[in-house]
């Protein structure tokens, strides 16, 4: 069928009362919309009433009631005298305010009710700001001093936590290992603490970041991930030097992880065993090799994992080469090491190192774990 439109006009009469003053509208129910055409005449209405109808109802003394009562418990409730001069002032506000605003609404009660607690807060800020400028510049110097204890702190308890550039720590450690090819005591005495002064113990810092923040990390990471056995991994640790050359595959046990794969990698391990702190060279067994058949995969991960975890050993095995060539002798061993070391740098050979050891960490990140 045909939908029909709603005509129909709806008229609402207020309440009898003496009280109210709801006024008559008339509301057209049509297509759903509400429309109040006595809004201009009701506001006309208001403005034409005369003062003494304005007459408060038995309702609106009792809201009067209740805001007095309000105010004179915010009164009671402040310690200080200026607030007890804001709400008798509030107060009297309230009593020259027109009778026409006095009913709340529930959201007009509760914006009341927050509003005492707004004149705690803003009080109390009051009070702590008699003195501005004094008040500023005494946090400014407690804020001061706070920095610089904290600064302190940091350095000395967590001295690992260093912000100089990684160069800079990578030329520390090139220096040190210039001194300690001179003086073969310094690297020990570095790290038992005898040395004590601010260079030594910059370059002491500088040798815990190379091992812990550079290397250390990356070779648990490839241990991790990986199925080698721990006899395997002890090998690689040991021997400094090492030589990976492709053979014939072989389907066989993978003497690395102990998997079955096709073995075409032999991985040649030699070298003198040392002290990973000190560079310190034991002799014992210094003629010894192995020779391990691993697969692709292993044979990878062995040439990564061994050019860091050597890394630092080959970095101070060729600054022993450099002072030994260098021949001067019958020289001040500070003056010895700034010279070498200027030559080192302006040659570019630190930056070369250094360049190294970032492609090794690099190959480190990026080696895919085994499937």
């Amino acid at each position: 069928g045909k939908r029909k439109r709603l005509n129909t006009s709806v008229l609402c009469d207020s309440d009898e009362s003496e009280d109210s003053d709801i006024l008559v509208r008339k509301v057209f129910a049509k297509r759903h919309c509400i429309i109040d055409e006595d809004e201009s005449s009701e506001e006309q209405q208001r403005n034409k009433t005369s003062p003494m109808e304005n007459v408060p109802s038995n309702r609106k003394k009792k809201v009067f009631a209740k805001l007095k009562e309000l105010a004179r418990q915010r009164a009671t409730r402040t310690s200080c005298s200026s607030e007890n001069c804001e709400d008798s002032n509030g107060e009297a506000e309230i009593e020259e305010e027109p009778l026409c605003h006095l009913p709340l609404t529930p959201t007009e009660g509760s914006e009341t009710d927050s509003d005492s607690i707004k004149d705690f807060v803003v009080e109390e800020e009051d009070d702590d700001d008699d003195n501005p400028e004094h008040t500023k510049s005494e946090n400014q110097a407690q804020q001061k001093e706070l920095n610089t204890l904290n600064s302190e702190l940091l350095a000395y308890y967590v001295p690992h936590l260093s912000r100089c550039d990684h160069y800079v720590h990578f030329k520390r450690i090139v220096k040190a290992f210039l001194i300690n090819t001179i003086d073969d005591t310094f690297l020990s005495s570095l790290y038992d603490g005898t040395r004590q002064k601010k260079y030594a113990q910059d370059m002491l810092l500088s040798l815990h970041y190379l091992d812990d923040r550079f290397i250390q990390p990356r070779l648990e990471n490839l241990i991790s991930r990986s199925r080698w056995k721990d006899r395997y991994k002890e090998r690689v640790d040991c021997y400094p030097d090492v030589r990976i050359i492709m053979k014939n595959p072989k389907n066989m046990a993978c003497q690395a992880c102990e998997l079955n794969r096709y073995c075409k990698f032999h991985v040649l391990l030699s070298g003198k065993l040392y002290n990973s702190r000190t560079l310190e060279v034991d002799d014992f067994m210094s003629d010894d090799k192995q020779v391990l058949k691993v697969g692709m995969v292993c044979a990878n991960r062995t040439r990564v994992y061994h050019n860091l975890k050597h890394f630092k050993y080959k970095l101070y095995v060729d600054c022993s080469s450099i002072t030994e060539l260098d021949g001067v002798a019958d020289e001040p061993v500070k003056d010895t090491v700034e010279r070498l070391f200027s030559q080192l740098e302006d040659s570019g050979w630190i930056q070369k190192r250094y360049d190294d050891l970032e492609d090794y960490m690099n190959d480190a990140d990026s080696f895919q774990e085994e499937k």
